[in-house]
């Protein structure tokens, strides 16, 4: 079997994408629409795994590297609720960082992991993020813009990936990115919330 290469991403985040989306919209049609509710869950002690969960599914990924102010991500964990307190134990907290909470069960529903271990724990925050995503394809590479709520707070987003570092270099200065910064859906989050300093862009 062929080796799967994971692919580099440029996201910006910002109050406005005008440009941007115009400009997304003008080299390609819009390939797709979608709309998702998911869970993230922040760390303040861990800028380095990304966890969200979305439809009882918990997605954990590992920041591997920077390449060209590209970054790259790889999968770390996966899980389903109810989860089992050994994997939670095991493979969870270990990607937060932060001091193991008392287990008073054999496993846990979404809703039991979320008001007895996340909500309580003073390290540890779960946010609400609602994202509608139009999908587009510049240059070879996977496109999108996308408007999202972080607990209920308005922002847009936009990005390109690839495994093609300079596929993503050359389709930014097409749609006019190359003048954002790049920033994770860790960092918009945290920054938005308060747990990282830092704007996010007009």
């Amino acid at each position: 079997m062929s080796e799967i290469k994971p692919r580099f991403e440029f996201r910006t985040f910002s109050r406005e994408l005008g440009m941007v989306e115009r400009r997304m919209r003008e080299l390609s049609s819009v390939e797709s629409i979608r709309e998702s509710s998911e869970i993230y869950i922040m760390s303040k002690t861990n800028n380095h795994n990304n966890t969200k969960i979305r439809d009882a599914k918990m997605d954990i990924k590992v920041f591997v590297k920077e390449e060209h102010g590209l970054e790259q991500w790889n999968p770390r964990m996966k899980g389903v609720f109810p989860m089992s307190t050994e994997q939670i134990r095991e493979e969870v907290f270990p990607a937060f960082d932060v001091e193991l909470p008392e287990f008073a069960r054999d496993e846990y529903t979404l809703e039991q992991f979320l008001t007895e271990l996340i909500n309580p724990h003073p390290s540890l925050l779960a946010v609400h993020v609602f994202k509608r995503r139009f999908a587009f394809t510049i240059n070879d590479c996977i496109a999108e813009v996308g408007e999202v709520f972080i607990n209920g707070a308005r922002i847009r987003t936009a990005n390109l990936e690839s495994v093609d570092t300079e596929a993503i270099q050359k389709g930014m200065k097409m749609v006019q990115l190359d003048g954002y910064e790049n920033i994770n859906y860790l960092m918009a989050i945290k920054r938005v919330t308060g747990m990282e300093p830092g704007p996010i862009p007009f």
